[in-house]
């Protein structure tokens, strides 16, 4: 599924976040492209909630693709991991490109919220289970 959040400029609408996301063995991965800051971060709350009220275990932010993230963001990821918590999933956050996870960094947030370097680090135990 793609979302597209749009900005007019001067040479008409920009896309300033693209959100995709992806039905993967045992998780679901949201990946995000481009900016998200104050004007796009209700798309991906949105997206996120829908599918906490599907019940998915295991959600996957994918920040690799993300070129800017404001506090906005950073509020958005600390309560859609608190959320988590609470209710007995899992959020996982793929870590962005330098400039984004200095955020993290600069925040103690890298501490202690769940990050990996890659979404092929995770395995969900029900799989292995099965293995």
């Amino acid at each position: 599924m793609h979302h597209r959040a749009l900005r007019t400029g001067r040479f008409g609408p920009v896309t300033i976040l693209e959100l995709e996301t992806r039905q993967r063995e045992g998780l679901v991965q949201v990946v995000l492209r481009g900016e998200l800051d104050l004007s796009t971060v209700e798309k991906v709350e949105q997206e996120l909630r829908r599918l906490e009220g599907q019940g998915e275990k295991l959600l996957v932010l994918d920040l690799a693709e993300l070129s800017f993230l404001d506090s906005t963001g950073l509020r958005l990821m600390v309560t859609a991991d608190q959320r988590a918590r609470q209710e007995g999933r899992r959020l996982a956050i793929v870590k962005g490109p330098a400039s984004v996870h200095r955020v993290f960094t600069i925040t103690k947030l890298d501490e202690q919220l769940d990050m990996v370097d890659d979404v092929t680090e995770l395995t969900v135990p029900e799989l292995r289970d099965l293995s």
